[in-house]
């Protein structure tokens, strides 16, 4: 290798990276707690940055139609600078109601179902008294079981009491660190959000600055690239989340048609909580469901099993045919990747990694597949070498023929 100008700074830079990866492997414990720091102060921002990217997808809509384009010229001069505004307080103040919505209808049921449990517990704590009194009647060695067991209360007392004074100190600091978190997540929260808004609000602006660093620090080639997939991925996120959302729409109608038909209680309210916990994929809606199988228990028992019973009839039904067609269509991932993507992001991450597999898994394979065309087209492979044996006519593995003369 020539030992240039160019040559000798990739040296120099290799050298530094490997004394950097060095040290960092030696000590690790200050390297782990000095990322944690730098995760902590950077995290209501990435929260902000979420937030803005999932109110774009409604905003743009509103936007588009309370501001078309055909009217842009006759506004621009007065309610252009209004345009952006007006369309994220429409749009939260609509995620807001919804939200509230949703609050107001499943909390309230919850609240009388939990209060119709309590009214239970006397009369549960009664007929058990009344066991007990029936089942010492009937076996009186019992009772003379109970009477031989001796407690020294004294010392139990003292041992009680050496404890709680022994674990007021862990108690105190317990308390002052729960405090401290949530007034950090308070703080943290009003942070993302107050980012969010401002990222939403100059959003181009900031698009055009991103871009200025890109092709300033960057090869023009690899800026296009970088370019090109951010703008991939954004596309696909939006298109999973709107696929997401018409889902959970579709499986909440779902369950009230059926409901309603069935004349189960509280049909709204279950299917609301099951449109809501349905926006995490395939696996969230069995959340509504054990909820509204609680509800009905305590109204009708027998009902409660039905229930279960209809929503895995209808879970199968979304899982296997809404669900794949709708979301991963959205997203141009094939149906069988969809269930795979939630799988692993799902064993991996939780419900944070079914939510991002689908849409990172589809800018994989959409990037894999055009590059995989590309090499194709490079290599000048026909089609008709794509199609399986039987298409072709013939396979390159089937024997000649033999030949007459020997």
């Amino acid at each position: 290798m020539e030992l240039n100008k160019h040559n000798m700074k990739k040296l120099a830079l290799l050298v530094a990276f490997g004394i950097i990866l060095n040290a960092g492997l030696h000590q690790m414990e200050p390297v782990a707690a000095f990322l944690r720091g730098l995760l902590g102060l950077v995290t209501p921002f990435l929260a902000g940055a979420s937030i803005a990217f999932i109110l774009n997808v409604p905003m743009r809509q509103v936007e588009s139609h309370l501001f078309p384009e055909k009217k842009t010229g006759k506004i621009r001069g007065r309610l252009a600078k209004a345009k952006r505004p007006v369309s994220l307080l429409v749009t939260l103040l609509l995620v807001t109601g919804v939200l509230a919505i949703i609050v107001f209808m499943i909390v309230p049921e919850l609240g009388r179902t939990f209060q119709a449990l309590a009214d239970q517990v006397p009369v549960f704590a009664q007929q058990t008294q009344e066991w007990a009194e029936g089942l010492m009647a009937q076996y009186p060695q019992i009772v003379d079981e109970i009477r031989q067991i001796s407690i020294d209360w004294e010392s139990f007392t003292e041992k009680l009491l050496n404890m709680l004074q022994s674990s007021m100190g862990s108690v105190v600091n317990s308390t002052i660190g729960i405090a401290s978190s949530i007034i950090g997540g308070v703080v943290g929260a009003v942070v993302a959000v107050v980012f969010a808004v401002y990222v939403l609000l100059q959003k181009e602006r900031l698009g055009r600055q991103f871009r200025k660093l890109l092709y300033a620090f960057l090869p023009e080639h690899r800026a296009d690239w970088v370019s090109q997939v951010g703008y991939l991925s954004y596309r696909t996120f939006s298109r999973f989340l709107s696929g997401q959302c018409l889902e959970a729409v579709i499986l909440g109608c779902m369950f009230f048609l059926t409901m309603s038909i069935l004349r189960f209680p509280y049909a709204l309210v279950i299917s609301v909580l099951i449109a809501v916990t349905a926006l995490i994929p395939i696996f969230g809606a069995f959340i509504g469901c054990i909820v509204g199988a609680f509800l009905i228990l305590m109204v009708d028992p027998m009902q409660a099993v039905w229930f279960v019973v209809l929503f895995l009839v209808l879970q199968q039904v979304e899982g296997n045919l809404i669900y794949p067609h709708v979301v991963g269509s959205s997203v141009g991932l094939p149906s069988i990747w969809v269930l795979a993507a939630v799988t692993v992001g799902g064993s991996t991450m939780g419900i944070a990694g079914m939510l991002l597999f689908i849409p990172f898994c589809s800018v994989l394979y959409t990037l894999l597949r055009r590059s995989v065309w590309q090499r194709l087209r490079q290599r000048n492979i026909p089609p008709e070498k794509l199609e399986s044996p039987e298409k072709q006519g013939a396979s390159a593995l089937e024997e000649p023929p033999e030949d007459p003369e020997g």
